[in-house]
């Protein structure tokens, strides 16, 4: 609502209109006043007040508007003595009112007490031109988040959430679980993410959530859905390492039924930097679809089918052998080969006004063919999720209830020496329940029981609490269990290329266990109409029981047993944001102190920075988008103990917004630090080369320019 203050002179008068908030009756600035007859507006003030002078005695239409809240079109009698007080409500449009789906509730970000990271289409955008081929740029530059490449020659690489291996993260797109297992080294090489509009990241334990697997946290990439309005993106980048990318999106829908169309393709040239012979780029192929229908039989049921496809031919090492083929001394390379389908069904329903039912399923496909010399590994995974939930919603409680089954089957190629067949089923029935204790105290608590038919049974407890007030401040805690059904697609397996690797013995080897905790505090405010600070401090701790581990045997074979003591992982996150008119200024930094407690000088976890920290520096105005980015990696320990040395990463986005699509450069690493400026990448012999371990970017500086073609909307750029 707002007030209005009149003084009478002659036939005009002077007025103040103060614009505040419907939910907790505060001042709202910035919010935009216009007098529509008289073409005559003005913005609130940090008092939420816009001054008016010489407006016409009489009555007038007015028009009140702020982003994220109802505009308000009211009539009003100049003079007047009175004050009139309205009120603006929030819409479901606001930039805070994001829908957070990973958590399982229709809450907003700022009503749910378990710690999100959400990452926007804005941003998503900006990581794209960065990286168009996958989604390794997105989670790289977040805080506490290290991408862990395993091999040089495939550029194979996995996620680390808070220095913890990347089998404790689970990756799900729309709520799926499609990666993971033979894929996961590949997966977020294969993931483009021109079609997804939010990423939702969740620290510490978040098996009740999805069940095994989420020991580290979850990521949960949600995809774009089809709008009245056609949306066409056509994204063209080519890099100065010879690397082609193509991304199409296309989404329309009608009354009754929607549909959207993706494609990428990517063709890389193998790169060799260092002209030391050896690939620092493998030589990729890349083809990727995902068409999605969606069929809206009424108001309150949408049914929606997708299939999700990729195939991906990388080979690298020897540049002669890959040009040419092997020659003399040039033997060395590593070739994969994968093809993923995968299907996605969902039929959601609201059953009345307060309570809904979903059920979904999805049967994923996963061909791996890895060949090195003297050596093969070809296998076949296919998983399948089936999942039936029940969520009702009152004012004060999000309640939700549900059952789901998982399996997973690998299947190694009948011609391997080593079989390593393995099957997997396991069944869970879970609750959660998000409680308004009151209108500063929210609590989240649920529970999961799975049973995995070959490891017993997992009860998941977690629980969340969220205390916020008017003033910008929140803090949230929670924690809860985890576990991980042991496979053989660990960081270590990836690294050996799976070769002399024993098939898990299940009479001896258990589930993978643990818990977590994590706690963060929040401020929020603005300094004055045109400047804004927030701040979030975390502090963690997780422990992992029963972790799994590759050790050799009398046989001089490699076979996983389970560690004597835990892995330790403790830290802290600082993220800092300062915004001024165009300018946005994010500051992070990254505290991650991971112990290997079984070994009996408890070390640092090999390959994980204790140290890290970034700087992004954004200016944005519809014609202009302009980024510089500075990021710190710490000292790392190799596996036999070598400290390595500490590096800085900067980058450069240049970009252009004109009323049909953008132009861009972007600058990657342009100081062009990579591993063989401080150490090789590659040890002799030529013919049957050894790989050291990886611990800063191998690629070094690359130079992309490229084409954004939006055919409808842009209208406001020149």
């Amino acid at each position: 609502m707002f007030i209005l203050c009149l003084s009478l002179k002659a036939q005009t008068s002077d007025i103040q209109i103060k614009v505040i908030t419907e939910a907790e009756s505060e001042p709202l600035m910035g919010a935009t006043v216009y007098f529509e007859a008289l073409d005559k507006g003005a913005v609130t003030n940090f008092d939420g007040i816009s001054e008016f002078s010489n407006i016409p005695n009489g009555q007038h239409q007015i028009i009140i508007s702020f982003l994220g809240f109802e505009t308000l079109e009211t009539t009003i009698q100049v003079p007047n003595e009175n004050e009139l007080i309205f009120k603006l409500d929030e819409s479901g449009s606001t930039l805070e009112e994001v829908i957070i789906q990973s958590t399982r509730s229709t809450r907003t970000v700022k009503k749910i007490p378990t710690r999100i990271e959400f990452i926007g289409a804005e941003e998503l955008g900006e990581k794209a031109i960065m990286n168009p081929t996958n989604i390794s740029m997105v989670l790289r530059e977040s805080t506490g988040i290290q991408m862990q490449q395993t091999s040089l020659s495939s550029g194979s690489i996995n996620i680390r959430i808070q220095g913890l291996d990347g089998r404790y993260t689970q990756l799900l797109r729309d709520g799926f679980p499609l990666y993971g297992g033979f894929s996961s080294g590949l997966s977020i090489l294969q993931i483009p993410p021109l079609d997804l509009k939010q990423f939702e990241i969740i620290k510490g334990s978040s098996s009740t959530l999805y069940g095994g697997g989420a020991i580290a946290g979850l990521v949960n990439m949600v995809s774009k859905t089809p709008d009245e309005e056609p949306a066409l993106d056509i994204m063209l980048t080519q890099t100065q390492a010879l690397g082609s990318t193509a991304n199409i999106f296309y989404s329309k829908r009608s009354e009754k039924f929607g549909f959207s169309l993706y494609g990428s393709g990517h063709y890389q040239k193998a790169y060799d930097p260092e002209d030391d012979e050896f690939s620092n780029l493998p030589k990729t192929t890349s083809i990727s679809f995902n068409p999605k229908l969606f069929y809206y039989p009424s108001e309150n049921t949408t049914v929606w089918f997708g299939l999700n496809g990729t195939y991906d031919d990388r080979i690298g090492g020897d540049i002669t052998i890959i040009e040419s083929g092997e020659e003399g001394i040039h033997q060395y390379s590593e070739e994969n080969n994968s093809k993923r389908l995968s299907s996605q069904f969902v039929y959601e329903t609201k059953l009345d006004s307060i309570s809904s039912l979903q059920f979904k399923n999805s049967i994923s496909f996963f061909d791996r063919n890895l060949t090195v010399p003297d050596f093969n590994f070809d296998g076949k995974q296919t998983n399948t999720f089936t999942e039936v939930t029940y969520n009702r919603e009152t004012k004060k409680a999000d309640i939700i209830i549900g059952a789901n089954l998982y399996s997973s089957n690998f299947d190694e190629n009948d011609n391997a020496l080593l079989q390593r067949d393995q099957k997997d089923v396991t069944f869970g029935v879970f609750a959660n329940s998000v409680y308004d204790i009151t209108d500063n105290w929210i609590l989240d608590a649920g529970l999961r029981a799975d049973y995995a038919n070959d490891f017993g049974f997992f009860p998941l407890p977690r629980v969340s609490l969220l205390y916020k007030n008017d003033s910008g401040f929140s803090s949230r805690i929670g924690g809860g269990l985890g576990y991980k059904i042991p496979d053989i697609f660990t960081e270590e397996a990836e690294y050996i290329n799976f070769e002399n690797i024993l098939a898990i013995d299940k009479s001896k080897v258990d589930a993978e266990r643990s818990y977590g905790v994590n706690f963060d505090v929040n401020y929020k405010t603005r300094l004055s109409d045109e400047v804004s600070f927030s701040v979030n401090q975390l502090f963690y701790v997780t422990a992992i029981n029963d972790a799994l581990l590759l050790n050799t045997n009398d046989n001089g074979l490699f076979q996983f047993e389970n560690a004597t003591d835990e892995i330790l992982s403790k830290g802290a996150e600082t993220n800092i944001k300062f915004s001024y008119k165009d300018f946005r200024w994010f500051l992070n930094y990254a505290l991650i102190d991971t112990r290997l407690n079984y070994l009996d000088d408890k070390p640092q976890k090999p390959l994980t920075a204790k140290h890290n920290a970034g700087s992004v520096l954004m200016y944005e105005s519809e014609k202009w988008r302009i980024g510089y980015e500075t990021y710190y990696t710490g000292k790392q320990f190799l596996s036999n103990g070598t400290e390595t040395t500490d590096f800085v990463t900067m980058g450069l986005l240049l970009m252009r917004n004109f009323k049909l699509g953008s132009v861009f450069m972007n600058f990657e690493n342009f100081t062009d630090r990579r591993q063989s400026r401080f150490s090789p990448l590659v040890l002799p012999p030529h013919e049957n080369p050894v790989f050291p371990e990886i611990y800063a970017p191998t690629d070094g500086f690359i130079f992309s320019v490229g084409l954004i073609i939006k055919p409808f909307g842009n209208e406001d750029h020149d």
